[in-house]
């Protein structure tokens, strides 16, 4: 992918730091406002959005807000019907209408987190709109995650994406006829030092983008390789990738869920752990909270933070949106930030523990990656 330079960049953690900037950017804005989400919750969090952009939109500013039709099912009607009401354009991806039966076409789902404000300012991460202690699995401690607020020529990119895949939506919806707003005027010129890349993954040009970013940088580490991925079952190329890495003697540390909110994905996920550590792979288990951040960092000078798991449904299914960042001193932040959490919240699988596993618990995870593996032929989610 393109990589832009003279863009700045800053790591927001938990909803903790991206909400209230998010809020404090809406607020500002005069002009033009697009998000993408794949959960819009009806939760204190969901309402702050939600309120904030009925301020904008009160105010003149054009507002359209895309939201995944089976990630926000469970929220009320009334929630959107709110945003309407306010003046918000609100467009559901791939709608859900009736009883709900798993097919190909509905399983690709819109896993983006993309906000634009203004032609000024972008985040892309892997926060939906929900609070973090909404549907997390831990009363104490918020669920992990991470987004960027970028600002710079990168948004010229972003925009023409966002704008894009809106009007597609829009395409199949009853507001086919509206018009799309146009883009705003984008505040390209250079603002920072730092070269991005906007890396999106559909079904049409950009099949395996986010993956073969990921096989590239890993291809290319002479150091160390650190990987966040609550949702981790990489096709047989990318595992390679980062057993061959391993070989070579470069560190290979993997975060994963501990605490897991899809019990089945977790078991087929552990059904590769054998390989995986037999390569010199270190795996580390997060269990104070759920984890959902999508975050890596190779030899601290490649680093990537987005929508997509290294997971099938993410690396050939969903429509998913990464920057990948090529700067030293943001990968030293993004290391340290996931050391730390490693450090205080994650658990060292020992390998030879693992290998004393009961014969029950193999022979449940390698039945559990079976099923996972049948459902991903089944809906066209087969990796390299």
């Amino acid at each position: 992918m393109k990589v832009i330079q003279g863009n700045r960049i800053s790591l927001l953690k938990n909803g903790a730091e991206l909400f209230p900037a998010l809020v404090r950017a809406i607020d500002a804005a005069t002009d033009d406002i697009r998000i993408e989400t794949y959960i819009f919750e009806d939760d204190a969090t969901g309402r702050r959005i939600a309120d904030a952009l009925a301020r904008a939109a009160a105010r003149g500013v054009a507002v359209r807000v895309l939201v995944d039709g089976f990630g926000s099912l469970k929220t009320p009607e009334a929630f959107f019907s709110a945003l309407q009401h306010a003046g918000v354009k609100v467009l559901f991806y791939r709608p859900v209408r009736g009883k709900w039966i798993p097919t190909r076409h509905r399983m690709r789902r819109m896993h983006r987190k993309i906000a634009l404000i203004d032609g000024r300012v972008g985040f892309v991460g892997g926060l939906n709109l929900i609070d973090d202690f909404t549907e997390n699995l831990s009363d104490t401690h918020p669920r992990l995650d991470y987004a960027v607020q970028v600002e710079g020529p990168i948004l010229v990119q972003m925009y023409g994406s966002v704008f894009h895949l809106w009007h597609t939506t829009k395409w199949f919806s009853p507001q086919r006829l509206e018009p799309n707003g146009a883009i705003p005027m984008i505040a390209a010129a250079p603002i920072g030092n730092v070269a991005l890349s906007f890396v999106v993954r559909d079904n049409i040009r950009h099949r395996r983008n986010i993956e073969r970013e990921y096989r590239t940088a890993i291809g290319k580490a002479t150091n160390s390789v650190l990987i966040v991925s609550p949702y981790f079952l990489p096709g047989g190329r990318l595992r390679r990738t980062l057993i061959d890495a391993a070989a070579r003697g470069v560190a290979v540390q993997v975060l994963l869920q501990g605490i897991a909110d899809h019990p089945l994905m977790q078991m087929a996920t552990r059904a590769l752990y054998g390989q995986l550590l037999d390569a010199g792979v270190v795996i580390y288990e997060y269990n104070s909270a759920m984890l959902h951040g999508k975050v890596a960092v190779v030899d601290g000078r490649w680093a990537t933070v987005g929508s997509s798991n290294l997971d099938p449904f993410s690396l050939v299914l969903n429509r998913e949106a990464n920057i990948v960042v090529h700067d030293a001193a943001f990968a030293a932040v993004l290391q340290a930030s996931v050391r730390h959490e490693i450090s205080t919240h994650g658990d060292r699988l020992d390998v030879s523990a693992w290998r004393r596993r009961s014969l029950m618990q193999k022979v449940r995870s390698w039945l559990a990656l079976g099923l996972v593996r049948v459902a991903s032929v089944i809906f066209g989610a087969v990796g390299e």
